[in-house]
């Protein structure tokens, strides 16, 4: 089966035939770069899809994270990001191994079809000029024998002819003779014409048209091949990424997997513990006898407020005020000046504790939190403090890392000296130095407060918060009751609706008490860890060892109140010193 013998004739049909399936690998092409297209378009959409998903950077989503729903829900993200990256694949294989390459195929097959239809061309021009000179050699020796065959018939007439003289006829003998010769080169002549377009026309229709017409054959069967192999690279490139596909829904399912409720709920525990124990029973007030009532920290909206977050400006919070302030107020104290009356409490006897907690609150309102995290619950000021703790042993390690470089390189250039100068990196050491012993500092700091709060966290000794309104209703003036009755288990303060409002402390009289105030009772002993020499006004010097009387626990400021006789009392660090807390103090005054 040849096209060069079964279709020596259908030139033309054959080469708009050829013209059509170059046309149709053009749109094989097209239809292959559009889902390239298309691919890359899906591709981008999922990892625009996945990174609007993902949790922002230092943000609290990211803390979200740290549940198994959602790590798995991240992991998802993840895999469709891998996933959006192999549709990409598809797309660069497809590009590269299809429309490159049949895009410079299609340029080759126009070329030799060109060249092969342009032979062909050839041929047929040639056959045809063949043709025509056969043609018109038989036309002359057509011609050639009809004057022939008139020369004769004239001849023979002038012969017939009496009257015409002899040298006429002779003379029509002779033209008759000359046409004869004529005719027989023409029949001559028109016999090598026709012998040689006989060999043309055979070579034409049986050995240049079945080889040119064969080459064009091979041509388009090598164009259906390419074709062929082409759409089983498009199939192949689709499979080559299924497995890593499969294996990206095997990830998503094994992430979906390994969610845990029960783990998940646990953590929720541990994000929002509070460390504080449940409120006891409120205490029976009797109205039937004639008291100094007082509100006490056992009361039910006292007992409400333990769990309240940070107190924001214009906050309706009412029922705990500021430090030092009263309600009730004499007319002469309402008139008199506020900087007169902070400076007479200034150069009373000092209240450090009620000073400490003003400002904890005057920062908390700002938007400033304490350093020691005090304005907390203790569970989450542990987790606070660890973290800070583990912040500050990482930066020690990067400073330590570096200082131990630093010295390698003065190693070598003590060795070397031509290297480098070994004093030039004298003064970095000294500055690593300097920065490794205030962090260790202050990972003592913070190690100290850690202690603190771990040493609270553990079944706790105290009494629930409400029983301690006993002893609060016994020193209803007492700092310790300005400082407690006013502070949320948080650390932070609140105050009148308007006095929060205006941001200012309203004109009011600080504690006429403070330099009245009886005696507080003991509330337990402590031992002396260090010793602590106590410059400041209001503290204590003790030595390592001492034993001594707590009257007034820590209450977040990170110091506590001690006594050592009836004349000595004052504050020490809460980190200096182990205390043992009486769970049968009710208020009982015992002195060294």
């Amino acid at each position: 089966m040849s096209w060069g013998t079964e279709l020596w004739d259908q030139f033309d049909n054959l080469e708009k035939h050829t013209q059509w399936g170059i046309d149709v690998l053009e749109k094989y092409i097209k239809f292959v770069k559009e889902r390239t297209e298309i691919e890359l378009s899906y591709a981008k959409q999922l990892r625009n899809l996945s990174k609007k998903y993902q949790p922002k950077k230092n943000s609290k989503e990211e803390e979200e994270y740290r549940y198994t729903s959602t790590r798995a829900f991240l992991a998802t993200l993840n895999e469709m990001n891998d996933y959006a990256g192999q549709h990409e694949v598809i797309s660069e294989n497809m590009t590269s191994l299809i429309t490159a390459e049949l895009t410079r195929y299609v340029q080759e097959l126009k070329q030799e079809r060109k060249s092969h239809f342009h032979d062909g061309r050839k041929a047929q021009q040639h056959i045809e000029t063949c043709w025509k000179q056969l043609e018109a050699s038989k036309r002359r020796f057509e011609r050639d024998c009809k004057e022939a065959d008139r020369a004769q018939q004239y001849f023979e007439k002038m012969d017939a002819d009496i009257n015409v003289t002899k040298a006429d006829v002779e003379k029509a003998r002779q033209q008759a003779q000359l046409r004869h010769q004529m005719a027989e080169d023409s029949k001559a002549e028109y016999s090598s014409t026709l012998q040689k377009f006989n060999s043309e026309q055979h070579e034409h229709y049986y050995t240049h048209i079945p080889n040119i017409f064969q080459k064009i054959q091979e041509m388009e069967e090598r164009r259906i091949v390419r074709i062929g192999e082409s759409m089983k690279t498009f199939a192949k490139v689709d499979r080559q990424v299924i497995p890593i596909i499969g294996k990206c829904l095997d990830e998503i399912t094994k992430a979906a997997e390994s969610v845990d409720h029960k783990n998940d709920s646990q953590m929720v525990i541990e994000a929002f513990k509070s460390g504080f124990e449940p409120p006891g029973d409120v205490d029976f007030e009797d109205f039937t006898q004639p008291m100094k009532r007082t509100v006490s920290e056992s009361s039910l909206s006292n007992s409400r407020g333990d769990g309240k977050s940070e107190p924001k400006f214009g906050s309706k919070s009412k029922g705990k005020l500021w430090p030092f302030i009263k309600k009730n107020k004499s007319p002469k104290q309402q008139k008199e000046p506020l900087s007169h009356r902070f400076n007479e409490f200034m150069t009373s006897k000092p209240k450090i504790h009620c000073f400490r907690s003003l400002k904890r609150g005057l920062s908390l309102k700002l938007g400033a939190g304490p350093e020691d995290f005090s304005n907390l619950p203790p569970e989450q000021r542990r987790k606070k403090l660890q973290q800070k703790v583990d912040e500050l042993n990482r930066d020690i390690q990067k400073e330590m890392d570096s200082r131990d470089a630093l010295t390698k390189m003065k190693d070598v250039y003590i060795k070397n000296p031509q290297m480098g100068d070994a004093a030039s990196v004298d003064h970095r050491l000294a500055e690593l130095g300097q920065n490794i012993e205030k962090l260790r500092l202050e990972v003592q700091k913070f190690e100290g407060w850690l202690a603190e709060v771990e040493g609270r966290l553990p079944a706790r000794s105290e009494q629930p918060r409400r029983q301690s309104g006993v002893y609060e209703a016994q020193n209803p003036s007492g700092v310790n009751s300005c400082a407690q009755d006013r502070e949320s288990p948080d650390g932070s303060y609140t105050e009148e609706q308007s006095q929060e409002t205006e941001m200012k402390v309203p004109a009011t009289d600080f504690d006429d008490e403070f330099d009245d105030e009886e005696p507080l009772p003991t509330i337990g002993t402590c031992k002396a860890l260090y010793t602590f020499e106590g410059q400041n006004e209001g503290t204590i010097s003790v030595a390592e060892g001492e034993m001594l009387y707590v009257i007034e626990e820590d209450k977040g400021d990170g110091w506590t109140r001690i006594r050592r006789n009836e004349d000595e009392e004052g504050y020490v660090p809460t980190s200096y010193v182990e205390v043992y807390l009486d769970k049968n103090a009710k208020g009982a005054m015992t002195y060294i």
